[in-house]
């Protein structure tokens, strides 16, 4: 059975920083495209962040520059570095773990920026 264990959010005062973390139990990560996804209240989840199978990394331009995703392999954890942090990156933080016909998500981390 899949599981996936997400940490990090928290509190941080605007232009701080944070680390989100995915640890996934059930499958191996490497095998697997890691994205991640934020939803704040009363709007749609946004795409963040693609970690690609080749290797290569997609963001979105809200975050491009001051967000990092990676994954650590050997310990099957994916992570999102957050500096720079804006109020308007306040939300709902997800990891996503998929593959064509696999489909996993965390239950979801809660950032908030105050300004």
């Amino acid at each position: 059975q899949v599981q996936i264990v997400e940490s990090g959010g928290g509190l941080v005062q605007n232009g701080g920083s944070l680390r989100l973390s995915c640890e996934v139990f059930g499958i191996i990560l490497s095998n697997y495209v890691l994205d991640w996804y934020r939803q704040a209240p009363g709007k749609r989840r946004e795409f963040i962040a693609s970690a690609t199978l080749g290797g290569g990394i997609n963001y979105a331009d809200s975050v491009k520059g001051r967000f990092t995703a990676s994954r650590d392999n050997a310990k099957n954890t994916v992570i999102l570095q957050m500096n720079s942090l804006k109020p308007e990156d306040a939300a709902v933080y997800y990891c996503n773990v998929w593959r064509s016909d696999e489909d996993y998500w965390g239950q979801g981390t809660q950032v908030t920026v105050s300004s």
